[in-house]
């Protein structure tokens, strides 16, 4: 009996997946078939990075421009994070990166600014917020 249940348990295959499945055959003359088995899930890999000569900057201004293609993130630091700035602010970094890869970035801060608010507290990005409650 445990037998069974643990080959039914690998044939099982996620809602999301299955949902696809069914609207793939759905569109197709021939009748539909079971779904096959999902692939064992993948392992993780570790990812060998060379930061030796890497450039660190800070920025506390960002601006995010585009194409239908790409997606460019400009960092700068801005002298007067308080008011309308008097003089251009000077960009020194630019990231150019596709929407896939933007879209994987967002999750990733999302997941860190998550956890970082579950420990410190709710970041404020109103900065007349901020300074009114000190």
């Amino acid at each position: 009996m445990a037998e069974d249940k643990d080959q039914e348990e690998a044939t099982e295959v996620p809602e999301d997946e299955a949902t696809e499945v069914a609207e793939d055959n759905a569109t197709d003359d021939a009748p539909a078939e079971a779904p096959a088995a999902a692939a064992p899930p993948q392992q993780r890999t570790a990812v060998q990075v060379d930061d030796t000569e890497t450039v660190c900057t800070y920025a506390n201004f960002c601006r995010v421009t585009g194409s239908p293609e790409e997606l460019i993130v400009d960092f700068a630091l801005n002298p007067q994070p308080m008011g309308a700035p008097t003089s251009p602010i000077q960009i020194k970094q630019r990231t150019v990166m596709n929407y896939y890869t933007a879209k994987r970035l967002l999750a990733a801060l999302q997941m860190s600014v998550q956890r970082h608010e579950a420990v410190f507290g709710v970041l404020e990005t109103d900065i007349t917020k901020r300074v009114a409650t000190k």
